[in-house]
């Protein structure tokens, strides 16, 4: 079946079984949102219109991420629209707030509301091996060693890693990288030290 992360700006979709490779099971839309409404019994009603997924989500899910041109096109072109941009022009922020912010996961689960004093992190470790000093990483998105260094540290690579962290689908459509920016889970300051991180030559990504 599939289900919705909205929040985070990620479609999810399941393998499901079938006979053969002509033949597709098809499942009844509402019975999917009320299985993903069923999951968050004690979410507050504020943090509800999370299950709901937007446009993009929509279409990324009836493709099962792999749309059509036509739809690639529109997505790309609508998550581009969204990109807000630092108002000083400068996209490196601190490392040393880049590297704590890829190290925590708090912030968007259910569990961590209402959120306090805390802040929201990037969770980067989960999907990146991103420094040679961590041991404990996820492999669902590539390495990021040496990402400012093969890149020469070039203020126009910088930009886009800008963009890919504030909205990935502004860079690849139905990309499996959350939409920190767009969807409000990191601030601007927090992408800027995100991106100091890959791309500053004293950030140990580049040591």
């Amino acid at each position: 079946m599939r289900a919705f992360l909205p929040a985070l700006g990620i479609a999810l979709t399941a393998a499901l079984p079938s006979t053969s490779a002509q033949q597709t099971a098809t499942i009844d839309p509402a019975r999917v949102e009320a299985t993903v409404k069923s999951a968050f019994p004690t979410a507050p009603a504020d943090w509800q219109s999370r299950l709901t997924p937007d446009e993009t989500m929509r279409q990324c899910s009836a493709h099962r991420n792999n749309p059509p041109k036509a739809v690639f096109d529109a997505i790309q072109a609508r998550e581009k629209a969204t990109i807000q941009y630092p108002a000083d022009g400068k996209f490196l922020g601190d490392w040393k707030k880049g590297e704590a912010l890829a190290q925590s996961g708090f912030g968007l689960r259910f569990t961590d509301y209402p959120p306090g004093n805390r802040t929201n992190g990037g969770n980067c470790y989960a999907c990146h091996q991103v420094t040679k000093q961590e041991v404990s990483y996820g492999t669902i998105g590539p390495s990021l060693l040496a990402y400012g260094q093969v890149r020469k540290f070039t203020e126009a690579d910088a930009k886009a890693v800008y963009e890919k962290i504030y909205n990935a689908n502004a860079a690849f459509p139905c990309s499996l990288m959350p939409r920190f920016g767009a969807n409000k889970v990191l601030t601007i300051e927090q992408i800027k030290d995100a991106v100091a991180l890959l791309m500053s030559p004293d950030s140990p990504v580049n040591k």
